[in-house]
């Protein structure tokens, strides 16, 4: 299984990105799909969660209002759209697999992660 992320850059606050994440190696979608940030110095937290039909979702507190996370599984992608962004909201984003959307424990399949600045 394989998860390649795009998306990231540099913007700035109250701008809007969307984040992409291709998964390959595995032709079945039942599998929960998320997005991870890992800002300098702190632990990597959950940003969001999807279950593998898409109509279970969860978001952490500072992304609820914010962010949407969607999924295609034809085209076996998962999307983070952020709106709103914050210079907080700096880190590297990782897309995740895993069996359960909303335990960050559950994931265990990585991407390998794109950088989102956001300048005040």
């Amino acid at each position: 299984v394989q998860l390649q992320a795009s998306g990231g850059g540099l913007v700035q606050a109250g701008d809007s990105l969307r984040l992409s994440c291709a998964v390959s190696g595995d032709i079945s979608s039942d599998y929960a799909l998320g997005w991870f940030r890992q800002a300098p110095g702190k632990e990597r937290t959950l940003v969001a969660g999807i279950n593998s039909g898409g109509g279970g979702t969860i978001y952490a507190d500072f992304a609820k209002g914010r962010f949407t996370i969607s999924r295609d599984n034809a085209k076996n992608m998962v999307y983070l759209q952020m709106n709103s962004l914050r210079p907080r909201d700096t880190a590297v984003y990782y897309c995740a697999r895993g069996s359960v959307y909303y335990n960050p424990r559950s994931y265990n399949y990585w991407g390998q992660g794109t950088q989102v600045t956001v300048s005040s």
